[in-house]
């Protein structure tokens, strides 16, 4: 089930990169344990009743079966993630300050402690199945030895980024810096890294090389009449040999490898074999390695298109911030969950369908490129038919990323009396490359002009003050907290949160002048006439006069002065501002001048 564990651990990638590390853990320590605990013991109640309450007899229920204990980890994953905050234990282990990355592995080893539970639950209905005798210890290192290469990507380009961030080298620093730097520097390293993985790959499965003798005389011949390279025929021992299958490797010659199972090779006939490695041989011929790639990374640029207006939608949603004081979360740790909603949906739609297409229809090239040739679909039909008998009667089952070998069948045996069919299949394929091509180009024309941060206006306002709010829930006693509060709510024009934030500061700092300041001048100048109370002001800005006489706070208080009657102290008020020389003079002695020719108002 390679192909369906991509998509989960890019699932539990997205879960950790998704989610920030708190200040504070919800639960002690004894209690976080306790719930761990008692999760693990629901876990394998569920994993029992899984492969358990129905008896496994056929490859499509084992199929549904493991599928099925593999969500179920992702779910009790996220549990831990997300309510349980493991990322804050994770962060006290040694060297994660300088290593980040290290948090990381630390999650991908409980979510492969959740698939390795899974696995030794399958054990004995993959082997009633499957009829293949392994101990449960081969039979989880096995899985576990499979899926590896699918997170070491990650995980090397997440160490890569945390030692250039250690590099002490100030170019370095400065590339990462620049706006395009990251990028840059990400795609280098990861153009290295798909380009020599292979050889990695290679050995973290144990593959060892084909021995010389008829076998391999007869595909290198093959390879050379095709024109095809390699670095190395491997034997490839996946669950200990005995599953049914073959692959190739490597975007160049150097660096590619044709694998091949030593029970297919047992099953197979030379003819057969041939037709295995025509079937491989079409998918470097087809450039499909490359194109796979090609559609993987134009994944990022959908989420990156999709995902920014997507939060600024909920981060001007009225019932986003309801729910956040509901729950009492951190708001930017609720924004950041709430942004794996559309990435979760988007993966599991592009995968499933988009690169789930793709990924059918190359089989399907490649099936077509075998039987051209072999120049008869007889021998790769074969080679279906005896897979589906050897594998446990798996001809029609069904597979997002792969036709069921029946449908396989029918169209090679469709296209050997319609041989119009292949080049009818291949101009779909090129259609449909040439329309994903231009979806990611309008995608990279958006992103490219699209306005930084996803935060503007009234969204970036609300979600600023949810931020406070929830910080003065935590800390009450923060006076500063209030006064910030009390400045957003001002820009705002908010004055009656604002008149509320201010006078609680001043509750807890009697003596914050620009608090006293602030306040003076919205009850002098606020636009709604029933917060106007020149007296109050008045009181406000002599005090804030006391503990400070900057000009700002003179200009306060010589307003409220002549709001409240008194003319000649305004005037002698101002005049200390002037005198101060203050960079705003102009507009001080503009309120000289009406002081001293504009009406009196009158006296309160």
């Amino acid at each position: 089930m390679p192909y369906n564990n991509l998509i989960y651990f890019i699932v539990v990638i997205l879960v950790l990169t998704t989610s920030s590390i708190p200040e504070q853990p919800p639960f002690s320590l004894v209690n976080t344990l306790s719930l761990f605990l008692l999760k693990l013991f629901f876990f394998r109640l569920a994993l029992n009743r899984i492969f358990y309450r129905i008896p496994i007899s056929t490859a499509e229920r084992y199929a549904t079966a493991e599928r099925q204990g593999s969500i179920l980890a992702i779910l009790v994953f996220t549990i831990d993630i997300y309510l349980l905050d493991s990322q804050y234990y994770f962060a006290k282990l040694p060297f994660t300050d300088n290593l980040p990355a290290l948090i990381s592995l630390a999650g991908l080893a409980l979510f492969s402690l959740y698939l390795s539970l899974m696995w030794a639950t399958a054990k004995n209905s993959y082997q009633k199945t499957f009829g293949r005798i392994q101990t449960i210890r081969s039979f989880v290192r096995a899985n576990l030895r499979t899926n590896l290469p699918i997170i070491l990507p990650w995980l090397f380009l997440s160490f890569i980024a945390d030692l250039l961030h250690l590099a002490p080298f100030p170019v370095v620093h400065k590339v990462l810096l620049s706006p395009w730097g990251e990028p840059i520097m990400f795609f280098l390293f990861f153009s290295i890294m798909i380009i020599i993985f292979p050889a990695l790959i290679t050995r973290l499965w144990k593959c060892t090389p084909l021995p010389p003798g008829p076998v391999r005389e007869r595909i290198e011949v093959f390879c050379a009449n095709h024109n095809v390279g390699y670095k190395e025929i491997m034997i490839w021992p996946l669950f200990e040999g005995q599953a049914l299958t073959a692959g190739v490797m490597g975007l160049i010659k150097k660096f590619r490898y044709l694998l091949i199972t030593p029970a297919l090779i047992k099953a197979l006939t030379p003819e057969e074999l041939e037709a295995v490695i025509a079937h491989e041989v079409g998918h470097v011929k087809k450039r499909h390695l490359p194109l796979y790639l090609f559609i993987f990374l134009g994944f990022g640029l959908l989420s990156q298109l999709l995902t920014t207006p997507f939060l600024s939608i909920i981060s001007n949603s009225d019932l986003f911030y309801k729910l956040i004081y509901f729950t009492d979360k951190e708001p930017e740790n609720a924004l950041v969950f709430a942004s794996t909603v559309p990435m979760f949906l988007l993966m599991l739609i592009y995968f499933r369908y988009v690169m789930g297409f793709f990924m059918r229809n190359f089989e399907r090239q490649a099936d077509l490129y075998a039987l051209q040739a072999m120049r008869s679909s007889t021998p790769i039909i074969r080679v279906f038919e005896k897979i589906s008998w050897l594998s446990g009667n798996t001809r029609d089952l069904p597979c997002w990323h792969h036709f069921s070998i029946s449908q396989r069948i029918d169209f090679l045996k469709n296209c050997t009396l319609n041989p119009h069919l292949i080049p009818q299949h291949d101009r779909k394929v090129r259609l449909s490359l040439l329309g994903l091509l231009l979806l990611f180009s309008v995608s990279t024309f958006l992103v490219w002009n699209s306005p930084g941060g996803q935060f503007t206006g009234e969204s970036r306002e609300k979600f600023a003050e949810a931020v406070i709010i929830n910080k003065i829930r935590h800390s009450p006693q923060d006076y500063a907290l209030h006064q910030l509060l009390g400045d957003l709510q001002y820009s705002r024009k908010r004055y009656p949160e604002t008149i509320k934030a201010y006078e609680q500061c001043l509750e807890l700092a009697p003596d914050n002048y620009e608090v006293l300041n602030n306040l003076a001048w919205l009850h002098l100048t606020a636009e709604d006439p029933s917060l106007r109370i020149p007296t109050k002001a008045l009181e406000l800005a002599r005090k804030a006069s006391i503990y400070n006489q900057s000009p700002y706070i003179l200009d306060t208080l010589a307003l409220a002065f002549w709001q409240n009657g008194y003319p000649e102290r305004a005037v002698a008020t101002i005049q200390k501002a002037i005198a101060q020389n203050p960079q705003k003079i102009a507009y001080y002695q503009m309120q000289l001048d009406k002081f001293l020719t504009l009406p009196v108002p009158t006296k309160h």
